[in-house]
């Protein structure tokens, strides 16, 4: 399997037999010129997880890539002429020799004045290999077997105590940090020295800058 960050909490996966887009948002445009896609994965309905708009353009360019969604966002893209696969959690679909697991429900909380909106999380795995855990924007949901997680650093939602527990919780052998399209380089080193200090050290903490890639 390979990662490659794509910008704030866009991510590619490859692995031998399909290429999977998670969360294409508007934080970032490295995602727009990406081709022989197999499958593009949205996590929930926020703009910075979903660009709508631009997504019509990429799936132009990769016509036979299946579009799979948390509920909420299928009728968005639908304004966009979009045809998306809900995907609810305990769902589970295959893409070529990879299997999806869909888990998770709803967004962790912003403010109790914020009404919660659906959120999935996604497992990726391809027989022997690693299995990859990208969240969306939620600590609550903790597989069993991860490998890789791709690791919301920063967010309204978020603290790094909060952080750091999640990535314990989880205890995969590798993490990505993804979500940090609000954070400049100080805040960077600020976030991964303070996470990884409070996290379990037999975590190894990858810092890739968009676009930046990962070879597991």
């Amino acid at each position: 399997m390979q990662l490659t960050r794509l910008g704030h909490a866009a991510l590619l996966v490859e692995t031998p037999s399909a290429r999977l887009l998670i969360d294409p948002g508007v934080y970032t445009e490295d995602w727009h010129e990406v081709v022989g896609l197999d499958a593009v994965l949205v996590t929930h309905q926020h703009p910075d997880h979903v660009d709508a708009a631009n997504l019509a353009g990429l799936l132009a360019g990769n016509r036979s890539a299946r579009l799979v969604t948390e509920a909420a966002v299928a009728p968005l893209l639908a304004e966009h002429g979009l045809d998306a696969e809900v995907a609810g959690p305990g769902a589970t679909f295959a893409l070529a020799a990879v299997r999806v697991d869909v888990v998770g429900g709803l967004h962790a909380v912003i403010h109790q004045r914020i009404p919660r909106v659906g959120n999935v999380g996604y497992v990726v795995s391809e027989q022997n290999g690693p299995r990859l855990f990208h969240p969306g924007d939620a600590y609550d949901t903790v597989p069993a077997g991860v490998d890789v997680l791709a690791l919301p650093l920063a967010a309204p939602w978020a603290s790094a105590a909060a952080t750091a527990d999640f990535l314990t919780a989880v205890a995969p052998a590798e993490a990505v940090p993804i979500h940090d399209g609000a954070l400049n380089a100080t805040g960077w080193e600020l976030y991964l020295r303070i996470i990884g200090g409070l996290a379990d050290p037999t975590i190894t903490l990858h810092h890739l800058d968009p676009a930046g890639t990962l070879a597991l």
